[in-house]
């Protein structure tokens, strides 16, 4: 996504745009026939196709996840309060599945708000794209963005069964240091892009 992303922006030929991903559908089918996914990795996406099934740890995890927000109803269980996340029912539930977390004892209010929280940072990021005065500080800041929507989608997703397991921590949120070092990095870089396009500007 951040590649199409970048070439979309960078005002790429729609066909090498068209060929990356028919390289893509290629390679992943080649993957697939050629049995080189590991069974783990297979579960994950047979887990995601039938998210009520708990019979595999894959499953299972997906099947607590689903559990955990939904208990959370519109203002949650409270803080600290949550029996799923207390009884530790939801693996990695301080990382890939924090979300769990926030649904549960902060409940649909809690999700919205992060969900907004995150939509802000994301139009803010497309702001200083947009008056990006070099083109790379353009695709740069573009890149970024991409990068924690899409991420963000596919966290938030993996939780809740619209998206297959892919252990991608929730930008800003999960626990983890070398997650949130890169993440800084990135709002560092749209910062300092933003700045030096108001600069331009200014002049």
């Amino acid at each position: 996504v951040i590649a199409l992303t970048v070439l979309v922006v960078a005002g790429s030929p729609a066909r090498w745009i068209a060929g990356l991903l028919l390289a893509g559908c290629l390679v992943s089918v080649g993957a697939v026939q050629g049995g080189m996914l590991e069974d783990y990795q297979v579960a994950r996406f047979t887990a995601f196709t039938d998210a009520s099934s708990a019979s595999s740890p894959i499953g299972y995890q997906l099947h607590q996840s689903i559990i955990a927000i939904g208990s959370g109803g519109v203002d949650g269980n409270g803080f600290l309060s949550g029996g799923q996340t207390n009884g530790g029912f939801v693996p990695e539930q301080q990382t890939d599945f924090v979300f769990t977390v926030v649904g549960e004892e902060g409940g649909f209010i809690a999700c919205a708000g992060i969900l907004v929280l995150f939509a802000v940072v994301s139009l803010r990021g497309l702001r200083i794209a947009r008056l990006a005065t070099e083109p790379f500080s353009r695709v740069l800041a573009s890149g970024i963005v991409a990068w924690f929507a899409f991420q963000t989608f596919i966290n938030v997703g993996m939780t809740v069964g619209l998206m297959p397991v892919t252990g991608v921590p929730l930008p800003f949120v999960s626990y983890g240091g070398s997650a949130i070092f890169a993440e800084l990095l990135g709002v560092a870089l749209l910062i300092s892009i933003g700045r030096d396009s108001t600069r331009n500007l200014v002049k």
